[in-house]
């Protein structure tokens, strides 16, 4: 086990830039290489193996997880498993088994909840712990991530890294400081320093694209973006300027919510082989639309954005979204608006290697009913089979309600 600590004793800094509260408490904890780890767990043999989880690498597939003795060799997350084969020949290549990662993922989520009420899941491996009042009347956060991480340990036979600061975004980035089986304490006298010094593509949002242009504007660390006022960050960045402003200077309040509040629901495949026949597509398309309707049945929900992602064999990606107000709470809704969202793509032209459907801007089976009580008669016919949508040219003028 190691342990940073950016070392202070939670005072406040004396920094005009961070006077904000700062009597929170956060934890990040977040599970190392976790599905590889339980495979290696689960099967003793696999031990001190290179072990991907993910598609086969005679398939399509990509990787979804990889050890850490697979990451030596340069393998991460979303790459193409024949990539992975091809950098790592010896590489023990798993199918996932999500439902026993999600069996080990509740069984984590139990855990944190005997310290705090307020933990916020992010994922299956990792989540927000608020432990400002917490249910050992503790008053060390560091101490307590000290004890998630032992009980994890031997209560699964598992490792953990764990983050510990005064907001989310710090206890986040910190718990990957000191990767695997770490522990890093950014107290607030000595969070301006840590992120003066932290390479601008390791703050929270910041992607390869906006790491990209932030480069060009000669940002490459947080100290540099300290130097762009609010109004220039969002000129640069949109919204997303006002949230890395407010980074820059250690200001995050967003709170730790212990009930999240699903956003979307979706389907997304990619493909054993690339398409180009357009009937092919919709084909594909149909059966993710009844899938995603299962979903909103059985949720009881609607949502009044459909996005439709397109990756073509050359991966790049494409979204093209809509919004309505009478809503998509049935695969007839999803479809009648399908055929605008493609033919805003080049499908039927350029070889395709993913399709997604996704439905967002969820509302409540309340509020649904009220949209569906308003519902006009849409103005072209509802297609219900699986051809349908191919019935309709892709040529089709794009619907003047489309987002690009």
């Amino acid at each position: 086990m190691t342990a940073v600590s950016v070392n202070g004793d939670n005072t406040p800094s004396p920094n005009p830039f961070f006077a904000m509260p700062l009597t929170r408490k956060i934890i990040h904890v977040d599970m190392d290489a976790f599905f590889a780890s339980i495979e290696q767990r689960d099967r003793p043999e696999l031990h001190g193996l290179p072990v991907i989880v993910g598609g086969s690498p005679r398939s399509r597939g990509v990787v979804a997880a990889c050890s850490y003795e697979a990451r030596a060799f340069g393998i991460h997350s979303a790459m193409p498993s024949v990539r992975a084969h091809q950098m790592c020949p010896q590489a023990v290549f798993l199918a996932p088994r999500m439902a026993r990662y999600q069996e080990v993922s509740r069984q984590i989520m139990a855990l944190f909840r005997r310290y705090t009420t307020l933990v916020e899941p992010l994922s299956v491996d990792e989540a927000f712990l608020d432990v400002t009042t917490n249910l050992l009347g503790e008053p060390s956060a560091t101490r307590i991530a000290q004890a998630i991480r032992a009980t994890i340990r031997e209560t699964t036979g598992l490792t953990a890294s764990a983050g510990v600061s005064y907001n989310k975004f710090l206890a986040k980035i910190a718990s990957g400081h000191n990767k695997p089986d770490g522990l890093t304490v950014i107290p607030p006298d000595r969070a301006q320093a840590f992120i003066a010094a932290l390479p601008i593509g390791k703050l929270y949002g910041v992607g390869k694209v906006t790491e990209q242009k932030m480069r060009q504007q000669g940002i490459r660390t947080g100290a540099d973006l300290l130097r762009f006022s609010r109004q220039e960050l969002a000129a640069l960045f949109g919204k997303s300027g006002l949230f890395f402003h407010d980074m820059a200077r250690g200001i995050d309040c967003r709170p730790v919510e212990s009930v999240r509040v699903r956003k979307s629901i979706g389907s997304e495949t990619t493909l054993p082989k690339d398409i180009l026949d357009f009937v092919r597509v919709s084909t594909v398309l149909f059966d993710q639309v009844q899938q995603v309707a299962r979903i909103l049945a059985h949720k009881k929900t609607g949502g009044r954005t459909l996005t439709l992602k397109v990756r073509y064999s050359d991966f790049t990606t494409i979204t093209r979204s809509c919004t309505t107000p009478q809503g998509f709470f049935d695969a007839a809704d999803i479809v009648a608006q399908l055929p605008r969202l493609l033919a805003a793509t080049e499908a039927g032209r350029r070889p395709i290697r993913l399709l997604g459907i996704t439905v967002a801007n969820l509302c409540s089976e309340q509020e649904a009913r009220r949209l569906r009580i308003r519902q006009l008669p849409l103005p072209f016919p509802q297609p219900r089979s699986r051809n349908a949508l191919a019935t309709t040219s892709p040529e089709l003028p794009p619907h003047s309600q489309t987002k690009y």
